[in-house]
């Protein structure tokens, strides 16, 4: 696979990892034996993944870095490359010990950034798997996609050959730098001739302020300040639990019908509704809290790795009563947006900022980053709905890990898998230690909104 650099987004992901702040997404999965079958074992699981990563190249590659740092670091082959370095086993009897340990740990950034942990003795009978990749090298929906390429639609699939993957070599220092230096001149000639071509367009001249407006609202939206007190952006510890909940689709969808919103719209209201009454159990005033939503912007053609996900930003109505008048409130905030094409400015915008010098980039990321600039994450991750399969075992149930930065104590991540929805709220384990009441309370204004169908 060529070498392919960094993004400024996914670089960003990179500048503001910390140590209380550990940049991965992941995912949490049960996969139920089937009767008639033993459960595989650690090693058979190892050979299977081990045989299927070739399907993606990147999971083989490590970070590379440019000398003096004139540029973003590239992706190289790892000529050290172990699957067993990635695949773990695990001996924990309940998912929970296994998840609060393998997530409240970075990933080492000498390897490929990345790990599966297999839990393949858990007393229910299930196994378990628990993986994290870090931002930098794929979004949400890129790590669905890895996933499901580990799986079978058929639980007697045949088995896979290795593909025999050899290393390329590892660019040297001096080839680095020369791309880096290379890079930054072409990026500074690509920005003087971007004015130059709308200028020599008639057709384009004639875009230019209304893309202009787009883009001075994108902006504007991303720099409205947040609330500034919040029990969610308290200071940060490295220690992270996860708490899961599970619903049957259709009550998301009823919803929708009834009151001609999306499901986006119905997890956004619900989560208010959730946060609202965990604030005032809490004793803290329930104000609206500046919300940071992902929409996916790739194309149809558009099979890469790395971060293609624009930032909406929602003032989620916690401070509102009335469940009817929330979910109204977040549509319509959600639709203005999406009709202004405002997320496809934002990643424009993102586009952008790689143009910028570096110290400039470092400054955005981190204010970017920022409790400033956003409260907390809620993100709609799109799952398999058809029936999949890990060496003949069924998977049952799949909760999204969202990334917190630093000043972040709580992520909502939702994963469609089959007919379900499962929900992950990855919390902080000093500043949220109950983030299971946050679940249950996000339950309860599921029932709240689907009482009103």
């Amino acid at each position: 696979m060529p070498t392919t650099r960094l993004s400024a987004l996914d670089a960003s992901f990179l500048e503001v990892e910390s140590a209380t702040a550990h940049m991965h997404v992941g995912w949490v999965a049960t996969f139920a034996p089937r009767d008639d079958r033993r459960r595989p074992t650690y090693n058979e699981l190892l050979d299977h993944i081990a045989a299927r990563i070739g399907r993606a190249p990147r999971y083989r590659q490590r970070l590379a870095r440019v000398p003096f740092g004139v540029h973003d670091p590239e992706w190289a082959d790892d000529d050290a490359f172990d699957p067993a370095h990635h695949v773990r086993a695990s001996d924990a009897e309940h998912l929970d010990e296994l998840v609060a340990d393998v997530l409240s740990r970075p990933l080492a950034r000498d390897r490929p950034l990345w790990e599966l942990w297999i839990a393949d003795r858990l007393a229910d009978g299930r196994v378990g798997m628990v993986g994290k990749a870090h931002h930098c090298m794929v979004d949400g929906i890129a790590a669905v996609e890895l996933t499901t390429m580990l799986l079978d639609p058929e639980p007697d699939a045949d088995a896979c050959e290795p593909d025999g993957w050899r290393a390329a070599p590892a660019p040297r220092p001096v080839e680095l730098l020369g791309r880096g230096i290379l890079d930054r001149a072409r990026e500074q000639l690509e920005l003087l001739s971007s004015p130059l071509a709308a200028l020599t367009s008639p057709r384009r001249l004639l875009t230019v302020p209304g893309h202009a407006l787009r883009t001075a609202r994108a902006v504007g939206d991303a720099l409205v300040p947040s609330p500034g007190a919040s029990p969610f952006n308290e200071p940060s510890s490295p220690h992270r639990h996860l708490a899961t909940l599970r619903r049957p689709l259709a009550d998301l969808r009823k919803v929708k019908a009834r009151f001609g919103v999306t499901v986006n719209d119905v997890v956004l209201a619900a989560s208010a509704g959730a946060t609202r009454d965990f604030l005032i159990e809490r004793g803290s005033e329930p104000v609206r809290l500046k919300t940071m939503v992902p929409v996916n912007v790739r194309n149809g053609d558009d099979d890469e790795l790395g971060n293609r996900i624009a930032f909406m930003f929602v003032a989620l109505p916690c401070d509102e009563p009335d469940p009817l008048t929330r979910l109204f409130s977040v549509n319509h905030q959600t639709a203005t947006r999406k009709r202004g094409g405002l997320p496809e400015e934002a990643d424009a915008v993102m586009r952008a900022a790689s143009y910028a010098p570096a110290p400039v980039q470092r400054v955005l990321s981190h204010l970017i980053a920022s409790p400033r600039t956003f409260n907390l994450v809620i993100s709609n991750i799109p799952g398999p709905r058809i029936p999949l399969y890990l060496r003949g075992c069924r998977l049952e149930e799949a909760y999204p890990v969202v990334p917190l930065s630093e000043r972040h104590a709580v992520s909502i991540g939702m994963m469609t898998v089959g007919d379900d929805v499962c929900f992950g709220l990855y919390a902080d384990r000093e500043t949220l230690p109950d983030a299971g009441v946050l679940a249950e309370r996000l339950d309860a204004a599921i029932d709240e909104l689907l009482a009103l169908v």
